[in-house]
């Protein structure tokens, strides 16, 4: 993954010119907003955003000008997570936003932030790297929680997930970055993975490397697909390793 610069930014928007011109026309009573500060880690927030959404709300006297109004404009903005607006004596505007940061894909065109929340940036294509994440509509919260267990589980075996999903039905489907698929059905999942975990010491990491498919949506097993041109196991000298088999 492409890492993307982390700039701690202090955006000074100094509205001068054109809130001077304001202070002009209203008369020599009106106190002018001459600074607007916004202040922030912005690593995918740009400063052109904030003030394009900024500029029509503070062309206004010091009192006059409507501070929720401005909240609401700078929370509306896709990667913003919160944001604090307060008047700083005797002309200015201060503003603190800290940014979103994404978790995990949702879908083919959002991310989803590790609490859960989703948002749609106009581009993903950076976040490839991150964990898809899919499931049913409005059931995003239990799916991301769903999916942090299994990550922490599989990260304890070295394995490393590339894609969670549950459908409709309620069954989950689990593809590691190696592009084994798991298939958990929809009882006991649970379960079923972490028996599959504990037979790995036995398979091998290089045997386990080579598989396509695991399907455990059996009661008592599972079964085995190949990636194309992987030896078949040897199941019988795994099963019992001292005894040499002569072919």
């Amino acid at each position: 993954m492409r890492t993307a610069k982390i700039m701690m930014t202090v955006l000074l928007l100094t509205g001068l010119v054109w809130l001077f011109g304001y202070a002009a026309k209203s008369g020599s009573g009106v106190m002018p907003i001459k600074y607007v500060r916004t202040e922030g880690v912005f690593q995918y927030l740009s400063k052109d955003e904030v003030k394009v959404v900024l500029e029509p709300l503070v062309m206004t006297g010091f009192f006059d000008v409507d501070m929720q109004a401005i909240h609401e404009a700078i929370s509306k903005l896709v990667w913003v997570d919160t944001v604090t607006v307060k008047r700083v004596w005797p002309d200015a505007i201060a503003i603190k936003v800290h940014e979103k940061k994404p978790y995990v894909r949702w879908g083919q065109q959002s991310l989803m932030d590790a609490q859960g929340e989703i948002f749609t940036p106009k581009d993903i294509e950076q976040f490839k790297t991150l964990p898809l994440l899919q499931g049913p509509e409005l059931k995003q919260t239990k799916t991301l929680e769903i999916m942090k267990g299994i990550k922490t589980a599989l990260a304890d075996q070295s394995m490393k997930l590339a894609e969670f999903s549950i459908n409709d039905r309620w069954a989950w489907k689990i593809k590691l970055t190696t592009g084994t698929e798991i298939l958990l059905g929809r009882n006991e999942q649970l379960k079923k993975l972490q028996r599959f975990l504990k037979t790995l010491d036995v398979l091998g990491q290089e045997q386990v490397e080579r598989i396509a498919i695991v399907d455990l949506r059996y009661p008592n097993g599972y079964a085995v697909s190949w990636k194309p041109g992987a030896e078949q196991i040897d199941w019988k000298k795994i099963a019992n390793p001292q005894v040499e088999i002569n072919g």
